[in-house]
């Protein structure tokens, strides 16, 4: 069902690659109690993420790289429908038999026979503690009124790797739920301006929940540097500032 759906959606897109972000890719290793997990830094919101010999792909988008050349997956994790987190392109090439999907309702229209998971979910896919938590804009409209984002559409999710809490945001604004969040070592917080934050709103979701390392990610022309001197007397959060524009 899910190659299918691959098919029926890539539809000649496979063009894109030609944009693709020169390689290699930056890479950090994360030591927990259950061995090391290698984070590649795609760019935008995609993510690679190897840990206990499983290859794990967040929002894949084959605008940045050519994902021929990437691993294959044996877990996908989609945080919202729109074309730049749900490519099919970058699906289909690192799709196998084997591969979990876990992705939001909105994703599953698009891309059945996956896992969905709504806010508030938790369960262990393929052994790994699954946490989707909200995400979505309490600021930042389209031109008609509503939200870039809506309120119940798109996940964020804490991934559990070992004894490290792993806090991926997706599309979202600094929401009342991020003070829930509870011993998160690393953070990868939007600022996608005008569609997620504004850096002083990232720098108060960091403050809410304090994680142990901030990554902003899918920054678009944001400047980092903004941010970075915005927590330079947090003492308790490292700000890690990687290609992921």
């Amino acid at each position: 069902m899910l190659k299918a759906a691959l098919i029926f959606l890539v539809m000649g897109v496979c063009g894109v690659g030609s944009a693709c972000a020169a390689e290699p890719f930056e890479k950090d290793v994360v030591k927990t109690k259950a061995g090391n997990l290698e984070i590649t830094f795609i760019g935008h919101a995609s993510l690679v993420l190897k840990f206990a010999g499983k290859v794990i792909h967040v929002d894949p988008y084959s605008k940045l790289a050519d994902y021929a050349k990437q691993p294959k997956a044996d877990l996908i994790f989609l945080t919202h429908e729109h074309q730049d987190h749900l490519d099919p392109t970058a699906l289909q090439r690192i799709v196998t038999p084997k591969t979990v999907l876990v992705l939001t309702e909105k994703c599953a229209e698009k891309m059945p026979g996956g896992i969905v998971m709504k806010n508030g979910d938790v369960r262990t896919v393929e052994g790994i503690k699954v946490e989707a938590v909200p995400a979505y804009n309490l600021v930042h409209k389209r031109d008609n009124g509503q939200p870039f984002h809506p309120k119940g559409v798109g996940n964020g999710y804490v991934l559990t790797f070992g004894d490290k809490r792993i806090y991926i945001a997706g599309d979202t604004e600094n929401i009342p739920e991020m003070r829930q969040l509870q011993q998160i070592d690393i953070a990868f917080l939007p600022m996608n301006l005008p569609y997620t934050m504004t850096p002083e709103m990232t720098a108060d979701a960091a403050k809410s929940f304090l994680p142990k390392v901030l990554y902003p990610y899918h920054y678009g022309e944001t400047d980092p540097a903004r941010i970075v001197a915005l927590l330079k007397d947090e003492r308790g959060i490292e700000v890690r500032v990687r290609r992921m524009k």
